[in-house]
């Protein structure tokens, strides 16, 4: 089975050797080494790290991504139906995730969650800071009314 040098893994993932030895000792993914103790990857590595970049681009925790490569199996390449699977599960949040980016984006120029760019603004549309009953941040934003 052809194996990439971590140099090559890097060229070829777009992920610093440093980032990809981190991602080792947190068992993302997994290396072996040649007599010189030099690591090694098998080319499916490529997968999980392109996995592991964008799941981290849109928010997934580590702890989450490391669950989700738990469950694919060991020794073979995941499959199109096992990534299938796998980025099911954040489907939800991704959701949630894109609508809480939309109003960031609607309400930016003007407002960031209770009008705190314009402070006569936000005397109309948060007088005596009734927001704050809701919780702390900016709530017009993340927990706007129904």
């Amino acid at each position: 089975m052809e194996t990439l040098a971590i140099g090559d893994l890097a060229a070829r993932s777009g992920v610093a050797p440093s980032a990809l030895r981190y991602y080792e000792r947190e068992g993302l993914i997994r290396s072996t080494r040649t007599g010189g103790n030099q690591r090694r990857y098998h080319r499916s590595e490529l997968r999980r790290v392109a996995f592991i970049k964008i799941a981290q681009q849109v928010g997934v925790s580590l702890d989450e991504i490391r669950d989700a490569l738990s469950a694919l199996p060991e020794g073979r390449t995941p499959t199109k139906a096992d990534w299938a699977r796998l980025s099911a599960r954040w489907r939800g949040k991704l959701e949630e995730r894109i609508l809480l980016m939309q109003r960031l984006r609607d309400q930016l120029t003007g407002c960031i969650g209770c009008g705190c760019l314009s402070l006569q603004r936000c005397n109309l549309i948060n007088p005596a800071d009734r927001l704050g009953a809701r919780g702390a941040g900016p709530q017009m934003i993340v927990n706007p009314p129904e």
